[in-house]
């Protein structure tokens, strides 16, 4: 050891025991913009009561018990202790009513009353517990009334067909409709709506749990629309709807996920011919990185047009579960990319935008 120095470390440098992340050598109190935690100023308070507390006391008991006899000054101790006491008190309940409070409160969401919410006052550190307490409890609330809006739409669709299979099932075996191939066929169509809404459903869950893997892979995209245009044709046709592809040349292998971008572009399709009148048409353009399906039919209103992402969503005239754009947007996103609806009288036109490169 060096003449001079001490047992320990260097000055300045941290000792190998000294915590990750803690400063070193520690802050003193006296330092400019330090100042001892809230708990300690209040111990701090305490304390000093309590010693001016027992002075007062003593004092008082030697003014009643001294050999100089009772004097009317020792009212004024006791006035002081009084107050003492009082403001302690007051103290106290200042301190503990917040908390007080957040008790209350924190039974009533545990109860399932998600309404629940705190006044924002008292000390920095209980006004910032209860604005974290009152968002939890707005966003609690929030999910819930999420919840039961979604079991309340899922209900609704399954109900439909359902009732048709039910409803075809009996007849046949009642012998009211006979077992052809025209009164099955709806009973068919109906499980195949059932089979699209539970792949919805289960793709909608993935995507909220953070389940939704992506098998990505270079996709050569104009062979993916035209294979998807032409899994479409019958259908248009069959309702007098001309559709048509304009697809750029030499365009380079995109890293998607085939099928989940089937899945996409199918899903605007779908809603496209859906909602365009016999003698209109759908084009579907793709350049470079950005796929657009364009219609002639009804438009969105106004009013929708906002919420058109939003789970269930859909026009009075919609047959479709009102699932397929919701479900569009969450595989956007998860390729990174955009999708924007705009709508008017003359049509729609869904443009899907992916990331640039391959």
């Amino acid at each position: 050891m060096s003449p001079g120095r001490g047992w320990g470390p260097p000055p300045g440098r941290r000792p190998p025991w000294w915590p990750e992340g803690e400063p070193f050598p520690p802050e003193r109190w006296g330092r400019r913009g330090y100042c001892p935690p809230p708990f300690i100023r209040w111990i701090g308070c305490f304390v000093l009561s309590a010693l001016a507390l027992a002075l007062l006391t003593g004092g008082l008991l030697g003014a009643l018990f001294g050999h100089e006899g009772f004097h009317p000054i020792v009212l004024f101790p006791i006035l002081v202790i009084i107050l003492i006491a009082v403001a302690v008190g007051g103290g106290v309940r200042r301190m503990t009513r917040p908390m007080s409070n957040l008790i209350a409160a924190a039974r009533r969401i545990e109860s399932g009353d998600y309404s629940a919410q705190v006044p924002e006052w008292g000390s920095q550190d209980i006004r910032s517990v209860a604005r974290a307490f009152n968002s939890m409890s707005a966003r609690l609330k929030t999910i819930d009334e999420q919840r039961r809006n979604f079991m309340a739409d899922v209900t609704h669709e399954l109900r439909t067909p359902l009732s048709v299979i039910r409803g075809q099932a009996e007849a046949i075996a009642d012998g009211v409709y006979p077992a052809d191939e025209a009164h099955l066929a709806p009973i068919l169509d109906a499980t195949k709506t059932l089979d699209r809404l539970v792949e919805d459903l289960k793709t909608l869950v993935d995507t909220d749990a953070g389940n939704l893997v992506l098998h990505k892979e270079p996709t050569d995209l104009s062979a993916l629309i035209r294979d998807t245009v032409e899994s479409f044709r019958s259908q248009a046709e069959s309702k007098g709807v001309v559709l048509t592809t304009t697809i750029a040349d030499n365009l380079p292998p995109k890293d998607v996920d085939p099928s989940r971008m089937r899945q996409v572009i199918g899903n605007l399709l779908s809603n496209a011919i859906r909602h365009t009148p016999s003698g209109g048409s759908v084009k579907v353009t793709l350049d470079s990185s950005v796929i657009t399906v364009t219609d002639t039919g009804e438009g969105i209103s106004p009013e929708l047009q906002p919420h058109v992402f939003e789970r269930f969503a859909k026009g009075p005239n919609s047959s479709g579960s009102g699932l397929g754009l919701a479900i569009a947007w969450d595989i956007a996103n998860a390729h990174s990319g955009q999708l924007a609806i705009k709508s008017d009288e003359s049509g729609t036109s869904a443009k899907l935008t992916l990331p640039t490169g391959p």
